[in-house]
This record gives structure tokens, sequence and C-alpha cells, in this order.
């Protein structure tokens, strides 16, 4: 009993803010609601609809486009920062806390600095390119442009990443160094032979969060460039909430939702069983490949 009542906070809490909401969300994609009047069955229109819509292509696209740049940047950069910072030297423990301190800043306030770093006209990067003698794009009001700034400030915020694998490397064995060094093992040898292939379950794991985080992007362009310019920042998550709150589309704004989830679990189970037979994990006898 004490066991319940113990764990009742978050089982209340789950069925109020998750489940019961999924559930209701399910329902309601299958309906034309505009919130403010009482909803109307309609079947799987809502789901029909977005394939003859221009601009769920285009969210899809930028999306999509954004993930296959960010993702592979972030989970490559996060882990080659961690190697260098888990090296010894003086001020290591500063350089962790600078790189990490990115990660645990509000989406907000991260994006409103951005959008100040990013200003075409008194923006500090823009500056600091004109005292190269080098005139500065229009980051936000260039379609061009637009989804590089998204990248750049995606790619600033690595340090989430970066403590799991310090937490990794520091797990690893030093004797299996040692040993390597021993053989006459170079940076390269022990990088491809020891940390990667232990490191190989958080690397599987921080490229799962990563995907995910990435297919839900939001805040950005809800802050930033509200989709635009010319619609080069319509992020999938941002145009469900401009269907269901500003256009008062809920019925199609939940089927849209409900797509995302379908995507997200496929992408996910591909990458799992495509990891199988390169993410390594320890066993009592020293070691299997998954």
């Amino acid at each position: 009993m004490k066991f319940f009542l113990f764990i009742s906070p978050w089982i209340i809490g789950f069925l109020l803010f998750t489940l019961v909401p999924m559930i209701m969300s399910l329902y309601y994609s299958f309906t034309d609601w505009d919130v403010l009047t009482p909803e109307r069955f309609v079947g799987i229109e809502n789901y029909k609809g977005l394939f003859q819509d221009e601009l769920f292509f285009q969210s899809v696209k930028v999306t999509g486009i954004f993930a296959a740049i960010v993702l592979p940047l972030n989970v490559f950069l996060s882990l080659m920062t961690a190697i260098l910072l888990n090296m010894e030297g003086r001020f290591i423990g500063l350089f962790r806390t600078i790189f990490y301190l990115p990660s645990v800043l509000s989406g907000v306030v991260v994006a409103i600095l951005w959008q100040w770093i990013f200003n075409s006209k008194y923006g500090l990067l823009n500056d600091f390119l004109g005292k190269l003698g080098i005139e500065g794009p229009r980051w936000l009001s260039d379609s061009q442009w637009s989804m590089w700034a998204m990248v750049i400030m995606s790619i600033w915020t690595i340090g989430g990443n970066l403590i799991l694998y310090l937490a990794g490397l520091q797990a690893v064995p030093l004797s299996l160094y040692e040993a390597a060094r021993l053989d006459g093992a170079g940076f390269w040898k022990k990088l491809f032979s020891i940390t990667l292939p232990s490191m190989s379950p958080i690397i599987l794991f921080a490229f799962l969060t990563t995907m995910i985080s990435t297919l839900q992007t939001f805040t950005q362009a809800y802050i930033m460039t509200d989709g635009g310019p010319d619609n080069s920042t319509l992020f999938y998550v941002y145009y469900v909430y401009k269907n269901g709150f500003m256009y008062k589309k809920m019925g199609k704004a939940c089927a849209m939702a409900w797509l995302l989830l379908i995507i997200i679990f496929v992408l996910s189970v591909f990458v799992l069983k495509a990891s199988e037979k390169l993410v390594y994990y320890e066993s009592d006898e020293g070691g299997k490949l998954a």
C-alpha cells in the first residue's frame, strides 16, 4: 500500500497530463474542431487532407533538412569536444562549464540571445564579420541564410550530449589504454579500437535523443522567424502549433501530431535495428556485440 501511495503523484500526473491528453488528441484527429464549437466526426479526412497541403510538405522538408544537418554535426562535435575536455590540463573544469552552460539555459532565452546576435543591422556576428571586411548576410530575413542560422544556434547547445560523453569516457577502464600504449597504439588506433566501441551505447542514446529533439524543433521558429522568410523555417511542430492555435484547426493539428509520433517511432526502430551489430555492450564474460 505504501508503494502505491509513494508513486501515486506520478501516476496521477501521468494520467492527467500525458495519457488522457494523448487519447483526446487521437479522438480529435478524426474530427473537425475549431476549439470554439462542438467537434464533428470526419473520419480520416484530416489525415488525407495533409497530403494535399503544400505547407505540410514544406514543413516536412524543412524539418528533414534541419535534422539531416544538425544530427550528425551535434553528435560528432559533442563527442570530439568531450574527448578533448576529458584530457587533463589547467582550467579544464572551467572549459567544461563553459561548453555545458548553454544547454541548461531556457530555449526562449537562447532564441532571444541568438536573435540579437543574428540581427543584420546591429548584431554581434555581422559586426564581427564587418571588422574582417566581410558583408554579413541578413541571417533571419533571407531564406538562403535562415536555415543556417538555426543550425548554428543548435550546434551551440551541444552541452547536453557533451556531459553524457564525458561521463562515458571517464568510465572507460584506463587499463585498456595502458595496454594499448604498451602495444604501440597511437591516438587514432585507441580511438577506434577502445574509445568508440566502449562509448557506442552512449553514442546511440545521444543519436536517438538528438534525432527526436531536432524533429520536434519549435522554439527557434516561434521566437525568431515566425516560420519565415518564405516558410524557410516552417518546422513541423511549429506548423502543428499554427494549425491548432492560430488557424483554429485543432483536428488537423492533432492528426499532424500523431503522424509525427508514428514517424519518430519508425525512425527509432530503424536506428535501433541498424545499430545492433555496431553497438558494444559489456557482459559478465567481458563484452559482446549487441
